[in-house]
C-alpha cells in the first residue's frame, strides 16, 4: 500500500506508533461507550463482554470468573457485580463445568452476540476496507505485529514494572 497523503506514512519512531495506538484505541472505545450507553451498561461490562467472547479465541477454553478477573485487573466482588449485570441484561449466562462442579464458564448469549454485532458493524465495515487496501502478505505482517503487541502487553500484565522492581 502507498500513502495517499503525507500523514499516512508508516511512523519512523516508537512515538508515531504510540499515537497511531492511542487513536485507534480511541475510536474502539467511542464505539464501545456508545454500545455500553445505549444498553445500560458500564464501560467495564463492554470491556468483559470482549473478554468472554474472545476466551475461546485466544485458548480454545471458556471464560472464566477468576481468569475475567485477572484479566480485567478487578476485585473478586467486581466481578460478581459486572457479571450479575450483565446476566441480568441478558447478554451472559454462568454454567457449572461438568466435570468440576466448582468451575463456572461464562458464555455470552448468541441474541446478545448478534445484538453486539449490528451495533459494531461500524467497526467491522472500517476495518473490512481497510483490510482492502493491503495485499495478504502485508496483512500476515500487520497480524504478525498486532500478535507480538499482545503478547508483550500481556506479559506486562502478568509482571508488571513495580512488581518487577519490587525484587
Amino acid at each position: 500500500m502507498q500513502p495517499e497523503r503525507p500523514e499516512e506514512r508508516p511512523p519512523s519512531d516508537l512515538q508515531g506508533y504510540a499515537v497511531l495506538l492511542r487513536t485507534l484505541n480511541s475510536e474502539i472505545n467511542r464505539i464501545a461507550h456508545a454500545f455500553a450507553q445505549a444498553h445500560g451498561l458500564h464501560a467495564t461490562d463492554v470491556h468483559a463482554l470482549a473478554a468472554i467472547m474472545d476466551a475461546s479465541a485466544l485458548d480454545g477454553e471458556p471464560m472464566t470468573p477468576s481468569r475475567l478477573r485477572e484479566r480485567l485487573n478487578l476485585t473478586s466482588g467486581a466481578v460478581s457485580a459486572c457479571l450479575d449485570r450483565l446476566e441480568r441484561a441478558g447478554h451472559i449466562n454462568r454454567a457449572r463445568d461438568s466435570a468440576d462442579r466448582r468451575v463456572v464458564h461464562l458464555h455470552y448469549n448468541p441474541g446478545a452476540r448478534t445484538l453486539a454485532r449490528q451495533y459494531f458493524s461500524p467497526l467491522a465495515r472500517g476495518t473490512e476496507a481497510a483490510r482492502r487496501r493491503f495485499t495478504p502478505e502485508q496483512l500476515e505482517t500487520v497480524a504478525e505485529f498486532l500478535q507480538a503487541l499482545n503478547h508483550e502487553l500481556a506479559a506486562e500484565r502478568r509482571d508488571p514494572p513495580r512488581a518487577r522492581s519490587a525484587r
